[in-house]
């Protein structure tokens, strides 16, 4: 497996990140830890919010015997981890505490990229940017990130971490997949721009690019992350999702499988690979089967034919303003 750079900084990951949000237990938690590792694989990505703690823990006993320099440990903090007042959000009192629950859990001195899960709109930024700092220079945390915020959100964050002489973000955590390619609009190119780096969360579409969705279906397959969100959530996606838009690039993801002898998920993970913005794709298998089909991404490369096909399914009409710039930015006004 490939090691890159992490943005402009001298960390460096490998191509695939492991997501740890679907472990379950000890001992598939570990087999797929033990596999992906076993590929080259050294960044692994967690967050305190996942099963409450409980992803941290199955991934501290298995970080115990290893050994620990070897490899990338994200976590994130905001999620609300008690009914205190002040037990979720990006606080210093939080924050603090955050981090601290997280070492033990993980039963680590230092994590390696410590990540912001979402924007907190209640508290000063300010309070958020110079507490990461403080945790950096403590050495308890080594560099800092964060996830699902907008292009102004990151912009600003950047521009006062870099006023005030703090540790910025070094990377990003977004959504990005053939189905949602927003991220596109202003966010990757900011990040390029930037150095930050690119870990986008479902890459997959939630199983949507796997292959197990076909046209003619009326519902979710029983057993597909999708049914598990919404027996949790009580949501109903299928709807959203059941759109000609979105059948088009399914078919469009099996066809270039069946051309490149690969599975859908393989195909879909490739194009995200590619495009770039992105450092490493965070794959979240729940087997050791999902996990060796993801693995099956390394190695190879799409044809510019095909990515054309998936870039052009996938393409979404533009709304205002990007529409009408990106149709002006070639325009000689003259």
């Amino acid at each position: 497996m490939k090691q890159l750079n992490l943005g402009r900084t001298g960390l460096r990951v490998s191509e695939l990140c492991l997501g740890t949000m679907s472990f379950a237990d000890d001992a598939s938690g570990h087999r797929i830890l033990d596999t992906f590792t076993e590929a080259g694989g050294t960044f692994i990505d967690t967050a305190d919010l996942y099963d409450h703690g409980g992803s941290e823990e199955i991934l501290g006993r298995w970080l115990k015997g290893r050994r620990r320099d070897d490899l990338v440990v994200a976590t994130k903090v905001w999620g609300r981890m008690g009914e205190a007042p002040n037990d979720g959000g990006l606080s210093r009192k939080h924050i603090v505490a955050a981090v601290e629950a997280s070492l033990r859990r993980l039963g680590t001195d230092y994590i390696d990229l410590y990540q912001t899960h979402i924007w907190d709109a209640t508290t000063p930024l300010e309070e958020t940017l110079a507490t990461l700092d403080t945790l950096v220079k403590a050495g308890k945390v080594r560099y800092v990130g964060t996830s699902n915020v907008t292009p102004s959100q990151l912009q600003r964050s950047l521009d006062l971490a870099h006023h005030r002489g703090w540790e910025p973000y070094v990377s990003l955590q977004p959504l990005y997949n053939l189905l949602s390619r927003e991220l596109e609009w202003e966010l990757a190119p900011l990040c390029l721009e930037q150095g930050v780096a690119v870990i986008p969360w479902s890459p997959l579409a939630g199983g949507w690019l796997t292959g197990k969705y076909r046209r003619g279906m009326d519902s979710v397959p029983a057993a597909s992350r999708e049914a598990r969100f919404q027996e949790r959530s009580g949501k109903e996606g299928w709807r959203e999702r059941d759109t000609e838009e979105t059948w088009r690039v399914v078919d469009a993801v099996r066809e270039v499988a069946e051309e490149t002898g690969r599975t859908a998920s393989q195909v879909a993970l490739r194009w995200l690979l590619e495009r770039p913005a992105v450092t490493a794709p965070i794959i979240g298998p729940r087997t050791a089967e999902q996990l060796a089909d993801n693995l099956g991404v390394l190695g190879w490369e799409l044809t510019a034919e095909q990515s054309t096909k998936l870039d052009t399914a996938s393409a979404r009409p533009l709304p205002y303003p990007y529409e009408m710039l990106a149709r002006l930015s070639h325009h000689d006004p003259r």
